[in-house]
């Protein structure tokens, strides 16, 4: 290695130690030979390598985008230990950056008019490091609290710090804007590492596709605007699977894409559309239905079937609960067709006297596939003592949420990508304290769909009335009826024209 670089810090403290020249840190002095004019022919002794913290698929979430901070975070992602460490005003400092990567050890940002806590940051980690070695450019004095902090070791004194490559290990920060993506790249330049801009790891297809590429690399999250802590933690365990959703290269239920379905029973035509025909012909028939919105929008066409799983009955049956539940092998033919067609499934409930949560788990199965959601038809919810159709059922919102606290776990204890929960309605009753329901868990993608049936201007003005209701829910769905619109149902091209907001989810029966 040539003494004569083109950047070298303009400040070195060996602290604990002598000042030394620069000199000393270079594996080849100049002379007479290596190390001789300055050791007295002696070998140069030298402080141990740096120690890399392996890439053990650690995920971290560093919510501050100063350099400080950052400097910091991916010093402690990087390194197990240093024997010393670079402390500059940026960390794009050729001369900083020339040093650390020469001998493979940290560099730390410490700003001209640096705030004591940013001070302190920097002193901790070069304490956890164990560096008994601060090189300072750009500082004219560095801060007692870093001075003191550096612990060379007994015997140190007079030893160099040999030239090495820079720690192996590797990793991935995700930001979620250009603007931190500039301040992040001078350091995963230098590691030869990824930096991808994605708000929320599961909506960015590169992102998914780099993580399953490389499951082991240590990710951290820089800056604002990405996920609490939890959800980004799902989220990027989530996109390492590399499993996509239909309709899309991501792994969210609501980007850019909109379900077109067909609702009934497999088998039942009474049911409706879905039960008209058998499972290839059904796969047919929803890819036929979504693809004839195309003319009409730019969003990608999710051909979809829901699924009546358990069927309001006019009988109490065997278990008394006035609601057949189908068996798993009767809807799993159709279930696993879908997921092989790149279509989407909605397990739609009528639990009648029993529970939306209770029925829910049994088909917990079918809920662990990706392409499998969830619908809660209230209609179809009795009281201890009521019959079907002699009243307009309804559910409320703690008994929604304990479905939407069981499915959200679910998904994210299992890796899922996010799943779509429907709660059917048409008046408000149904849904009486619908502002209570917990909309906060971004494992689902939580829908209203209205299935009012009529004339059109009736349909308006439920749609109207229930997105004044609930006003909280984010998504929502519009069903067309082949039979009892009037005087006809929507065509595509009349769907997405006169339906405002578009819905997420149009379903046909």
């Amino acid at each position: 290695m040539n003494d004569n670089r083109a950047h070298r810090p303009k400040h070195l403290r060996i602290l604990g130690a002598a000042v030394v020249a620069l000199t000393l840190f270079a594996s080849g002095c100049s002379g007479d030979g290596p190390g001789k004019s300055l050791f007295g022919g002696r070998e140069p002794e030298y402080f141990d390598a740096p120690v890399a913290r392996a890439a053990d698929g650690d995920i971290i979430l560093q919510p501050a985008a100063d350099e400080t901070s950052l400097s910091v975070a991916l010093s402690e992602v990087r390194y197990e230990s240093s024997p010393g460490v670079v402390v500059a005003t940026s960390g794009d400092d050729p001369e900083a950056t020339d040093v650390a990567a020469e001998f493979g050890i940290p560099l730390l940002v410490l700003p001209a008019e640096a705030a004591p806590e940013q001070v302190d940051v920097i002193a901790d980690e070069v304490t956890r490091l164990g560096a008994g070695v601060v090189t300072s450019v750009g500082i004219e004095e560095l801060p007692e609290a870093i001075a003191t902090a550096a612990m060379p070791g007994e015997g140190d004194e007079g030893k160099r710090l040999a030239p090495a490559e820079t720690p192996s290990a590797t990793w991935t920060a995700i930001v979620a804007d250009d603007a931190t993506a500039a301040v992040v790249g001078p350091y995963a330049d230098r590691d030869g590492a990824e930096v991808l801009v994605a708000a929320e790891p599961r909506q960015s297809g590169e992102l998914i596709a780099t993580l399953a590429a490389d499951p082991g690399t240590t990710v951290i999250g820089i800056g604002e605007g990405l996920p609490d802590e939890e959800s980004f933690a799902w989220q990027v365990r989530t996109a390492r699977t590399g499993v996509i959703l239909p309709g899309g290269d991501n792994q969210s239920a609501t980007s850019n894409r909109i379900y077109v379905a067909l609702y009934g029973h497999p088998g039942t035509a009474a049911l409706g559309v879905l039960g008209e025909q058998g499972v290839e012909a059904t796969i047919a028939r929803a890819a036929e239905h979504a693809y004839a919105y195309a003319p009409y929008t730019d969003l990608n066409l999710v051909p979809t079937m829901e699924i009546i799983a358990t069927v309001a009955s006019a009988s109490a049956g065997a278990d008394g609960n006035y609601s057949a539940e189908s068996d798993l092998e009767h809807l799993r033919p159709l279930i696993n067709a879908a997921g092989e067609a790149g279509q989407y499934v909605v397990l739609d409930l009528q639990p009648g006297r029993t529970d939306f949560l209770t029925q829910a788990k049994l088909y917990e199965e079918f809920l662990l596939m990706p392409h499998v959601g969830l619908a809660l038809d209230p209609e179809w919810r009795l009281k201890p003592d009521q019959v079907h159709l002699r009243q307009i059922g309804s559910v409320g919102a703690d008994e929604v949420n304990t479905v939407i606290t069981w499915l959200a776990d679910l998904t994210r204890d299992n890796d899922l990508p996010q799943k779509i929960l429907i709660l059917h309605s048409f008046q408000v009753r149904m849904l009486p304290d619908v502002g209570s329901v917990d909309t906060s868990r971004p494992e689902l993608a939580l829908t209203v769909h209205v299935d009012g049936q009529g004339g059109q201007s009736a349909k308006q003005d439920t749609w109207r009335v229930l997105h004044n209701h609930a006003s909280n829910i984010p998504y929502w769905g519009w069903k067309n009826f082949y039979d009892e619109d009037s005087p006809a149902m929507l065509t595509p091209a009349q769907t997405i024209a006169n339906v405002h907001p578009t819905p997420l989810f149009i379903s046909y029966q």
